[in-house]
């Protein structure tokens, strides 16, 4: 083996130890009681008991974790799978058809994947509070569903992966435009539409300031935000401590199973999206 590969298989070793460290010891720690979280070794076991743990973090406060854990799904799930739809449909649209603006549009596009969300985050509650939807789940779903960086990927992949000329031959067929969007397009884009909903899933999951800003009533938080309530709280209720790890090990458990799971289409939806054929 070469030296500059052994040089690179070493970096990366290290890296993937540097990233999955704090895993490793999040697993540990949600198997602690919370006299062993502080009085033992960090990255090792003592006395594990897991199953209590989680049990403890369910049950707390009337099962509010169940609450915090659906709505997580509820904003990432429904939200991803909604921008996912919206950013195909605007990409396709600003790749195929040619009409008066497009470039203007696309640029506008541009300019919000550049603008930080937290710099929205005010003005969105102040308009959603003049229409009445502040505290509710549609002032974090709504916002979920804009993803800019989702038409900027879909419009480079659908100019690289969708032909012309099979667009042209379903036309003559007698197939309309919506018709060759749900069937063809759809089915042809699979690859960029799993890379859209992966990112805007682990987004809004990971989402903070928003539902921060948006919410006030605590059984509409998601884990996030309530995970950061109890952690608050752990001062005056030190028992809080451990069922925040604990639902900190349960809250990465999706975002591990959604890359497992979606990782051949994130691989493929990256390199073949990203090149002009």
């Amino acid at each position: 083996m070469k030296p500059s590969r052994i040089l690179l298989v070493a970096l990366l070793t290290v890296a993937a130890l540097y990233f999955l460290l704090p895993v490793y010891w999040l697993l540990v720690a949600s198997t602690k009681s919370g006299a062993d979280l502080f009085g033992s070794f960090g990255l090792w076991f003592s006395d594990p008991q897991w199953l209590h743990n989680l049990s403890q973090a369910f049950s707390y406060d009337d099962g509010v974790f169940w609450s915090w854990t659906w709505n997580s799904f509820l904003y990432a799930g429904v939200g991803g799978a909604l921008a996912t739809l919206l950013a195909c449909a605007a990409g396709y649209a600003l790749a195929v058809y040619r009409f008066r603006g497009r470039e203007t549009v696309f640029r506008v596009v541009l300019a919000g994947v550049l603008l930080p969300s937290t710099a929205l985050a005010l003005p969105l509650y102040l308009l959603f509070s003049k229409v009445g939807l502040a505290n509710t789940y549609w002032a974090v779903l709504i916002p979920s569903v804009v993803s800019p960086f989702g038409v900027y990927l879909c419009r480079i992949y659908a100019e690289a992966a969708v032909p012309v000329e099979m667009l042209e031959a379903a036309r003559v067929d007698g197939a309309g435009e919506w018709r060759i969007f749900g069937t063809l397009v759809l089915r042809t884009m699979t690859p960029a539409l799993v890379t859209v909903f992966l990112f805007q899933f682990v987004g809004i999951w990971n989402n903070y300031f928003l539902p921060l800003v948006m919410l006030s009533d605590d059984r509409k938080y998601p884990i996030t935000l309530g995970l950061t309530t109890w952690q608050s709280a752990a001062d005056r209720n030190p028992e809080l401590y451990q069922l925040t790890i604990g639902g900190a090990f349960l809250s990465i458990l999706p975002l591990a199973a959604a890359m497992l799971v979606l990782q051949r289409y994130w691989r493929s939806g990256l390199t073949q999206g990203s090149v002009k054929g």
